[in-house]
């Protein structure tokens, strides 16, 4: 008799994968955003984002920012799994979890910025899925997932969409000293944590 364990895919149309389709993103029935914009700016302003770079957030009852943290990812990656793995360590550092509530009373909030077509892409499914996964093991409703690239930002799911700021905006703001940038390829734990 012979025990093995079967090989792990990284193509994410595959059953490791880990990636929800549209449809399968509306069914997850994220809670709309009272004012994507004013969320977009704010937490543009305060981790300035290039291309990779995701923002975790989190928004409270009244759905204001509670906390957030940026970090980047490989370019190359899409598996959820390892998303998922990502969107919850951090997490885990700006806010403890809700898991001993009946129901989830906060809210996580995903916004990555990234090169590309801003309408749906493979990629953001992986990205879909790790962040419903994650909600899930921190006790947080999933909320909206937004992208940011040179068209502006688009919470996808809902339509909503603008032209500022876009994935090109923090150079500007950089430039302006509105904040300082992470040397390229600094550790995640040199990327900005911001929390109220």
């Amino acid at each position: 008799m012979t025990i093995g364990f079967a090989p792990a895919q990284n193509d994410a149309t595959g059953p490791m994968g880990r990636s929800l389709e549209p449809e399968d993103w509306t069914v997850v029935g994220a809670p709309l955003l009272r004012d994507p914009r004013a969320l977009v700016k704010e937490l543009h302003s305060r981790h300035l984002p290039s291309a990779s770079t995701a923002v975790v957030a989190v928004l409270d009852r009244e759905h204001r920012l509670a906390a957030s943290a940026s970090f980047t990812q490989r370019k190359d990656n899409t598996d959820g799994w390892e998303h998922r793995n990502a969107l919850l360590w951090h997490l885990r550092r700006i806010v403890p979890h809700d898991l001993r509530l009946r129901a989830p009373v906060r809210t996580g909030v995903l916004l990555l910025c990234r090169d590309g077509d801003p309408e749906w892409t493979g990629s953001d499914g992986a990205w879909m899925w790790g962040l419903r996964d994650a909600c899930t093991l921190h006790g947080l409703r999933c909320g909206s997932y937004i992208t940011l690239t040179a068209d502006g930002w688009h919470v996808l799911g809902d339509g909503r969409r603008g032209r500022s700021p876009h994935s090109g905006s923090w150079a500007r703001e950089a430039a302006d000293g509105a904040a300082l940038r992470p040397v390229a390829g600094a550790p995640e734990a040199l990327r900005r944590t911001a929390a109220r």
